[in-house]
């Protein structure tokens, strides 16, 4: 019997999500100040453990935390993965995918194709911001308008006096707004390019600006794992990049983040903050996702150490002038929980445990058995820090079969208190209120 060759990666890529090794340790060990870091497990076969998208089935939805409730303030949308509130109490919601350029053809890019499939994150990307807009005040978006269309991969937002800006994949662009205007149908003007192609791996850049609107903090990817692909594709990524929107430059804020996505500023102490996925394969309970300031000029080991000085071996050749600088995040996640999206608590009436701290949206993982993320959190925070165990707000994005019916990305404080979460396998945005 001869087997068509489409039936080997098929066979191949069943296998890989039937094999791999298991946690030893519950989630909770890689969580908090100090997690647990077990000696690395490298297998012939890494862990891949993906959740199918089956999406929200009759009335399914996330289970809201004691005390909270939880509402669809908006259905139908198209892998909704980022959210901006205007001054209006709009809400925007980049609609966003990943294209896969860089691995056409070969092997690797056929596997990651696969799984990517199964997690429900490949197709057209949409390219567009959506424009959502709750009209009586009920919780639930009444309109839905194409805001800006034809962008590229689309994900970080943000509103400076009348002008708006957007992360494309591979550059800022911006737009004149007049404030309630539904569409903006102007041509974007550039900004400045951001690394991009060839390959492009971890594709989504966020933005943030200072308090003067003078500059942006961005986030930008790694595009390996480890640096596998030659550290000459990692110029400028890894890293949270400072723009000055006046000179149209950059240079590197902080480095040795692997990929750095959500980005917020304390409250209370206006500092810097931001939620990175760690590296991969080397086992289920390495390494923690984290929660980090971010400290001008600082380093924080990728690819070379993870979690301060723990030296990953597979690094070839090491820097040990680089390990020896390596900051240890403020605090873990969990490993492989993919946490995304990041919004400081100012602003909510969710209840007094959420005073201070910082909303987390765990996108959910890839790489580890059992699963993990798949949830929306709460760490809280006293005098600016980090201060108790996570408390969860949103779950039951996992149900009885394994499947995901949704997956958590961005995290939006409204200003009416609310919390709003995109969740982009679900194409929904959910909307959490107070009992």
């Amino acid at each position: 019997m001869t087997i068509k060759p489409l039936v080997i990666p098929v066979l191949v890529a069943i296998t890989l999500s039937a094999c791999g090794e298991s946690a030893k340790h519950e989630i909770s060990a890689g969580i908090g100040f100090n997690p647990m870091l077990p000696e690395p497990v490298v297998t012939k076969i890494p862990t891949v453990h993906v959740a199918a998208v089956v999406g929200w089935k009759d009335v399914n939805k996330p289970i809201a935390s004691q005390g909270l409730k939880v509402n669809a303030f908006a259905t139908s949308l198209e892998h909704p993965r980022w959210l901006y509130e205007l001054p209006n109490g709009d809400i925007l919601v980049a609609e966003s995918n990943f294209e896969m350029q860089g691995l056409e053809g070969s092997i690797k890019g056929w596997f990651a194709k696969y799984f990517l499939t199964k997690a429900g994150a490949t197709g057209t990307s949409p390219d567009r911001i959506t424009l959502l807009r709750d009209t009586n005040g009920d919780g639930v978006a009444e309109t839905k308008t194409p805001f800006i269309e034809g962008l590229h991969s689309p994900f970080g937002m943000a509103l400076i006096n009348d002008v708006f800006y957007v992360a494309n994949a591979d550059s800022i662009v911006r737009f004149p707004y007049k404030n309630g205007e539904t569409t903006i149908k102007a041509a974007p003007t550039k900004l400045i390019d951001l690394p991009g192609l060839p390959l492009n791996h971890h594709w989504t850049k966020n933005i943030l600006a200072n308090e003067d609107g003078s500059k942006f903090y961005v986030t930008v990817g790694s595009n390996s794992n480890i640096g596998e692909n030659g550290m000459d594709l990692e110029k400028d990524r890894a890293a949270i990049l400072e723009v000055d929107i006046k000179t149209k430059t950059y240079r590197i804020y902080a480095s040795g983040l692997r990929n750095p996505n959500g980005l917020a500023w304390e409250s209370e102490t206006k500092q810097l903050w931001t939620v990175v996925n760690e590296r991969d394969e080397i086992g289920s309970d390495l390494v923690p996702d984290y929660l980090t300031s971010v400290q001008e000029k600082g380093f924080y080991g990728w690819p070379y150490s993870y979690y301060g000085q723990h030296v990953d071996e597979r690094v070839q050749p090491q820097n040990a002038e680089l390990v020896a600088k390596a900051i240890k995040p403020d605090y873990a996640l969990g490993s492989h929980t993919a946490s995304l999206g990041l919004a400081d608590a100012k602003g909510n009436n969710l209840g007094k445990q959420f005073t201070q701290g910082m909303f987390i949206g765990q996108h959910g993982s890839w790489n580890r058995r059992p699963y993990s993320g798949y949830k929306v959190i709460f760490v809280p925070f006293t005098a600016g820090k980090p201060s108790g165990k996570p408390i969860d707000v949103l779950r039951g994005f996992i149900d009885a079969n394994g499947d995901a019916q949704g997956r958590p990305v961005g995290v939006l404080v409204q200003k009416t208190g609310s919390l709003l979460v995109a969740d982009d396998a679900g194409n929904t945005v959910w909307r959490v209120s107070a009992q």
